[in-house]
């Protein structure tokens, strides 16, 4: 393989752990809630970036660009949501009758990978950016947390 795709696959599955990693920081406390309303997600963003800018030490140009990736990760959150006020009703609905829903369980995935496909290359551009901006000591932490597989601060 050459050494560009390898950097490239590389980067991409980091940017998605570290995302994951970033996203599990903020997880705990006001309970589990998958959707919340505009204010409280704003809220729980901000404690979020404030968690992370305080393990890693991060001076205001980084702390903005950590600004710029949870927007653009709730952005792309809100679009895999997509329009529907209930998601899990639409997944329930596929079985609802006597036969799968073929037809809306393919229409289903389409749609999300399409929301996908359209907000991943900000996503990337902003995780590219923010992680770049790190100095070694920061990405080693961050490095250093993947491999914990946990979160900052907490044990187990």
């Amino acid at each position: 393989m050459k050494s560009w795709i390898k950097r490239t696959l590389f980067g991409v599955v980091g940017a998605s752990i570290l995302v994951g990693g970033l996203t599990a920081c903020g997880t705990r406390g006001e309970g589990h809630r998958w959707q919340t309303n505009a204010e409280d997600s704003a809220k729980f963003r901000g404690k979020m970036i404030e968690r992370v800018s305080s393990k890693l030490d991060l001076n205001a140009d980084q702390k903005q660009r950590l600004t710029v990736l949870t927007d653009k990760l709730h952005a792309q959150r809100t679009a895999l949501m997509g329009t529907s006020a209930n998601p899990r009703a639409d997944v329930s609905a596929l079985v609802a009758g006597e036969k799968f829903d073929r037809t809306r369980a393919q229409a289903l995935v389409t749609e999300k990978t399409a929301a996908l496909n359209s907000q991943s290359p900000e996503v990337i551009t902003a995780m590219g950016d923010f992680y770049d901006s790190l100095t070694p000591a920061q990405q080693q932490k961050v490095r250093d947390f993947m491999q914990r597989g946990s979160r900052w601060g907490r044990h187990g």
